[in-house]
C-alpha cells in the first residue's frame, strides 16, 4: 500500500494524522516471517518514504491478548496506520492439539488491536489472514468472495475461524463507524525467518526442512 492510498483513506473518513503531521506505521507481529520481511524492506532497502516513522513490534513489547497492554503500546507510539500481523500460530500438529487456545487467543488479539485502533482514530488497519480460512470443500480457483462458503478444515478450525472473523470485524467497523480497515490473504508463504520445525512449523516450511535433511 502506498502512502498516497493511506492519505486518500484519511480524507474519506475525516480522520487526521498524528499531532506532529507524521505518518506513523505500527507493525504488530514484527518478529515473524512477514514482519521481518517488512522490516528488511523498510529499514534496510530504503522502502521508508521521507516523513514516515515505522515501529516494528514483537511479543516482547506487548502481549496483545491483554487489552491493557494493547492500549498501552498504542498510547506509547500513537500510530496513524497499523499493519496487523500478530497471531498465535503453529503447525498442523499443534493446531490439532490446541484448537481452543488458537481460537480464544487470536480472537482476543484481533479484537484488542482493531478496537484500540478505532478508539485512537487510526486511519487504516491492514490485517493479514491465512489461506487456511478457505472452506475445506470448495471449487477452484478460489478467491476472497468464497471465504465463508463452508467450514474450514477440521484440523485447525480454531485458528481458521479466528482469522475469518477479522473479515467480519472489518465489515462491521465500516458499516457502523465508516472505518476502512482491510485484510490480505497470503498464499502458502515461506522464506527467511520462517519456522522450519517439523513439529510446530507450517506445512510447507516443515516439508522443505524434511526434504533438505533427507538429501
Amino acid at each position: 500500500m502506498k502512502p498516497e492510498d493511506w492519505k486518500s483513506a484519511e480524507s474519506r473518513t475525516g480522520q487526521t494524522m498524528s499531532d506532529t503531521g507524521v505518518t506513523r506505521v505500527l507493525v504488530t507481529g514484527g518478529s515473524g516471517m512477514i514482519g521481518k520481511a517488512i522490516e528488511h524492506v523498510v529499514m534496510e532497502e530504503g522502502g521508508k518514504p521521507v516523513g514516515e516513522e515505522w515501529i516494528i513490534l514483537s511479543s516482547k513489547d506487548a502481549n496483545l491478548v491483554d487489552v491493557a497492554q494493547t492500549k498501552a503500546i498504542f498510547e506509547k507510539h500513537r500510530p496513524t496506520h497499523v499493519i496487523h500481523l500478530a497471531a498465535k500460530v503453529g503447525g498442523i500438529y499443534l493446531d490439532m492439539r490446541e484448537n481452543l487456545h488458537f481460537l480464544r487467543d487470536n480472537l482476543r488479539i484481533n479484537e484488542n488491536v482493531l478496537q484500540t485502533a478505532h478508539e485512537m482514530g487510526v486511519t487504516k488497519v491492514v490485517s493479514c489472514l491465512s489461506s487456511c480460512i478457505f472452506p475445506d470443500k470448495t471449487s477452484y480457483p478460489i478467491d476472497e468472495t468464497m471465504i465463508h462458503n463452508g467450514p474450514p478444515h477440521d484440523s485447525n478450525y480454531g485458528y481458521s475461524y479466528a482469522k475469518r472473523m477479522i473479515n467480519v470485524q472489518n465489515r462491521a467497523y465500516f458499516a457502523q463507524y465508516g472505518q476502512r480497515y482491510t485484510a490480505v490473504i497470503p498464499t502458502n508463504v515461506f522464506g527467511p525467518n520462517d519456522n522450519f520445525n517439523e513439529d510446530d512449523g507450517e506445512g510447507l516450511s516443515a516439508i522443505i526442512n524434511k526434504t533438505y535433511r533427507a538429501k
